[in-house]
């Protein structure tokens, strides 16, 4: 009866330390995953540089940070200007946008957990001046025309997906950040029922779809 009683006790002491043994694992693990600051911040130096030769000014950058494992949350700001002269159209628009988000690390780099690729999601949206020198009117007896709109305020929101990668620059803190941003417009206001023609942030909207691309230079902190 005393063996049982001992060995029954030494199974109890051995269960015990293990659990405690368990418990101090995942504290450290937790310990280990505690939010640390960090920072990247960066800006589309293509967009930018297109603008300079094209009707289409588009200024973007983005702030992001590890939050935990592989995932990292990011928000984007930008001003975009331009134009749209199709179909008998003749508009322009001009505002600021602002998406954000996440997106998750699906492979990284083993020595460097910033190196990688990734993908992700955002929302967006956009709140812009527009004004329509042509809007194209079908008269009487099919007959065609067009009419204007004075300038007005209007607002746009929209899903954005993200899938891109980033690599370091030499062993600076600079990094190449590449992504490609497939959209779909949610909502958009209208100015006399006429759909907007661009959208700051979304590109011509003639389609609830659209695609974005960015290639930005990016600096660790």
């Amino acid at each position: 009866m005393k063996t049982r009683l001992i060995f029954t006790f030494l199974f109890s002491l051995f269960g015990i330390i293990s659990w405690a043994q368990d418990k101090k694992k995942e504290a450290e693990k937790k310990v280990h995953e505690k939010y640390e600051p960090n920072f990247m911040v960066g800006l589309d130096a293509l967009n930018t540089g297109v603008g300079f030769f094209s009707d289409r000014k588009l200024y973007q950058g983005f702030i992001s940070s590890k939050i935990r494992g592989n995932v990292h949350a990011i928000a984007e700001a930008g001003f975009e200007k331009n134009i749209y002269q199709k179909n008998g159209y003749d508009a322009k628009a001009s505002g600021p946008f602002v998406k954000l988000g996440a997106f998750y690390m699906l492979a990284k780099d083993a020595e460097n957990e910033f190196n990688g690729f990734y993908a992700g999601g955002k929302v967006a949206g956009s709140f812009y001046n527009q004004e329509y020198m042509a809007v194209p009117v079908r008269g009487f007896g099919g007959s065609s025309s067009s009419e204007a709109f004075p300038s007005s305020s209007q607002s746009s929101f929209w899903l954005e997906g993200t899938i891109g990668g980033r690599v370091q620059l030499f062993s600076s803190n600079f990094y190449i950040d590449v992504n490609l941003q497939p959209r779909y417009m949610v909502y958009t206001s209208k100015q006399d029922d006429i759909s907007p023609m661009i959208v700051p942030g979304f590109g011509k909207s003639s389609s609830k779809f659209n695609m974005g691309f960015a290639w930005n230079i990016a600096y660790k902190f």
